[in-house]
C-alpha cells in the first residue's frame, strides 16, 4: 500500500511540475513531434510499440533531438553498444566514456529501437499489453531495466499526457488529412499498376511515387518545394487538381514556386493549433505567410481578427490565431 501511495504522490508532483511549465508548451518538443510522429506511427504498425511511447522516449532520451548524442550520432534512444557491430560513439552517461550506437540516419535509430525492444525477452511482456496502454508500457520499460532513473516511467507518462501523444496510438488524431493521404497512396498504387500493365490512366506527369516527404502542421499535410518545382508539378505528383493546390495555398494560379517553400496538399484549417493563441507580426511577414506558418486559411485569419481583406499585416500587431 505504501508503494502505491508513493507512486501516486510522485506522479502527481511530476504532472504538477509539468503543468506549470507547460502553460506555454516547449516549442522544441512540438517541432520534434511534428517531425517524427509519422515515423513513430510506422513503428507501431510494424512492431506493435505504441507511437506515444516511442515519441516520448525519443523526446526524453534525445532532449527533443538537441542532445549531443542525438546530434553527433543520430541516436535518439540512448541505446548502448551491447551486441552491436555497427559504428560506435563514446559518451559520458551513468559512467564515464560509455559506448553508444551510432546511426547514419534518424530513421535507423527508430528502426533499431523497435527491433531492440521486440527481439529481447526481457521486454516480451510489454507486447502482451494493448497498444493504447501507454501507462503499462511506461512502467513495463522501467521494470525491465530500460533506464536507471527511478522516475523514468512517470516522466514518459507526463510527456505523453502534456503533449497528448496518446492521440497517435488510437487514431483520434487522424483527420480528413489522413483520409487524403490514403487516397493519394491508393491513386498512386493504381497508377503504378496501370503503368506496369501498359494501361496507365494517369494525368501524364503523375508519378507512381512521391519525390517529396509529406509532413504536417496543425494536422494538415504539406511538402517542401525543391529546386525546379512548380505548384502544378506537385499537384500532379499527388493527384490533386491544379486549382485545388492553388486554393490550398491561398495563391493565384500560375504563381512561381521557390525552393524551400511550404506547399499544402490538403485544405488548411480555420484555427491554429490550440497551443498557438496569438502571433506578433514580424518584419517581412504578410497575412498569407502567417497563415502558411500555422496552417490556417488566410480568409479565416482575417475573420478571426475582424480585419478588412484589403488590409495587410502591420508590423508589431498581435493577431489572434484561434
Amino acid at each position: 500500500m505504501k508503494i502505491q501511495i508513493s507512486k501516486v504522490v510522485l506522479l502527481s508532483i511530476l504532472l504538477l511540475a509539468t503543468s506549470i511549465t507547460a502553460q506555454t508548451l516547449n516549442t522544441a518538443y512540438l517541432s520534434y513531434i511534428e517531425q517524427y510522429h509519422l515515423l513513430a506511427e510506422k513503428q507501431q504498425k510494424e512492431y506493435g510499440i505504441p507511437a506515444s511511447i516511442t515519441l516520448a522516449q525519443g523526446l526524453l532520451e534525445s532532449g527533443a533531438g538537441k542532445s549531443f548524442l542525438s546530434i553527433s550520432s543520430n541516436n535518439h534512444f540512448g541505446i548502448k553498444c551491447a551486441e552491436w557491430t555497427g559504428d560506435k560513439m563514446y559518451h559520458d552517461d551513468d559512467e564515464k566514456g560509455e559506448c553508444f550506437r551510432k546511426y547514419n540516419e534518424v530513421v535507423d535509430s527508430y528502426e533499431d529501437h523497435s527491433a531492440f525492444l521486440r527481439n529481447r525477452s526481457r521486454y516480451a511482456s510489454l507486447f502482451m499489453l494493448t497498444q493504447t496502454d501507454y501507462e503499462g508500457w511506461a512502467f513495463g520499460l522501467k521494470k525491465a531495466g530500460y533506464a536507471t532513473d527511478p522516475t523514468y516511467a512517470y516522466k514518459l507518462i507526463s510527456i505523453i499526457e502534456t503533449y497528448e501523444l496518446q492521440k497517435f496510438d488510437n487514431g483520434d488524431y487522424f483527420s480528413n488529412n489522413e483520409i487524403k493521404l490514403q487516397e493519394i497512396q491508393q491513386k498512386q498504387e493504381k497508377n503504378e499498376r496501370g503503368r506496369k500493365s501498359g494501361h496507365y490512366g494517369g494525368m501524364g506527369t503523375v508519378k507512381a511515387f512521391t519525390t517529396h516527404e509529406m509532413k504536417k502542421v496543425n494536422g494538415v499535410l504539406f511538402v517542401t518545394a525543391i529546386k525546379g518545382d512548380s505548384y502544378s508539378a506537385i499537384a500532379d505528383e499527388f493527384n490533386i487538381k491544379q486549382y485545388e493546390i492553388f486554393n490550398y495555398n491561398d495563391i493565384e494560379q500560375g504563381a512561381d514556386l521557390k525552393a524551400g517553400t511550404r506547399v499544402y496538399i490538403a485544405q488548411k484549417k480555420k484555427k491554429a493549433p490550440k497551443e498557438c493563441l496569438t502571433h506578433r507580426v514580424l518584419v517581412g511577414e504578410s497575412m498569407r505567410s502567417i497563415s502558411q506558418d500555422y496552417g490556417i486559411k488566410v480568409v479565416e485569419l482575417y475573420k478571426l481578427n475582424n480585419m478588412p481583406f484589403a488590409d495587410g499585416a502591420k508590423l508589431g500587431t498581435i493577431l489572434k490565431l484561434r
